[in-house]
């Protein structure tokens, strides 16, 4: 039987353990507030890029060897990027993305397509290598303070690919924040670049129906130029 002593050491115990929850609750909220400012101030330039992205998208339509406009009249291999967090204890956050992510390659696989994953963050890698479905590529140790330069090699990565045949299509599984308890898995097409979503598919009508500044107006009327040039459109 325990003793007087033993209930007090265990009273304090819990208080112990009260306070540290307690911290910890507070410096995730702190996060989670920093990450949804993060999430909003880069709204706007999201809009824009998807703006511009689609300009000059409609101006290459004459240009069909744009090489991430090249759309591939057999799809034999589709890249699927998992993302996912480089830590559990987030519920189902990283569990519902892996889930998708194996319920695509059977879509694909019934249609007779392959399917060449790519994870970002150590729980997508741990759980197709598990399953024995080592990722082509893999991203890990940046998920807590993503930036620009890990986006840009990820796209640089996947663009390679894409260009080099290696995939006929690129698509994207992750999950959408709409609350800190409700988030969605959602999948995007990346690559060819005129059926990617970025350029409009899925996006909020009131978002992209707002007026045009006169930067935008002035950017509508202006000519793009691609480097390196296309093959087809130099001098034969």
């Amino acid at each position: 039987m325990a003793t007087q002593k033993d209930v007090k050491n265990r009273i304090a115990s819990i208080k112990n353990i009260n306070k540290i929850t307690r911290a910890m609750e507070m410096v995730a909220a702190a996060r989670l507030r920093r990450a949804e400012q993060r999430i909003e101030q880069l709204r706007p330039y999201a809009q824009s890029m998807r703006k511009l992205t689609r300009r000059a998208a409609e101006q290459a339509g004459g240009m069909p060897r744009v090489p991430v406009l090249v759309e591939r009249e057999q799809e034999k291999r589709v890249g699927v990027v998992l993302i996912t967090g480089d830590r559990g204890l987030a519920g189902a956050f990283n569990t519902n993305v892996i889930r998708d992510g194996l319920r695509l390659e059977r879509e694909l696989g019934e249609d007779g397509r392959e399917t060449a994953f790519s994870a970002v963050g150590r729980k997508g890698v741990s759980a197709l290598t598990f399953r024995k479905r080592e990722p082509r590529t893999s991203y890990v140790g940046f998920t807590d303070r993503p930036g620009f330069a890990n986006a840009r090699e990820i796209g640089e990565e996947l663009t390679a690919r894409y260009v080099d045949e290696e995939l006929d299509r690129v698509e994207l599984v992750y999950n959408h924040y709409v609350s800190p308890l409700t988030q969605h898995v959602w999948r995007q097409t990346l690559l060819p670049l005129q059926h990617a979503d970025v350029i409009g598919e899925g996006v909020d009508e009131e978002e992209e129906e707002g007026e045009e500044t006169e930067i935008e107006k002035a950017h509508s009327r202006a000519v793009f130029e691609y480097e390196p040039r296309p093959r087809s459109c130099s001098p034969s």
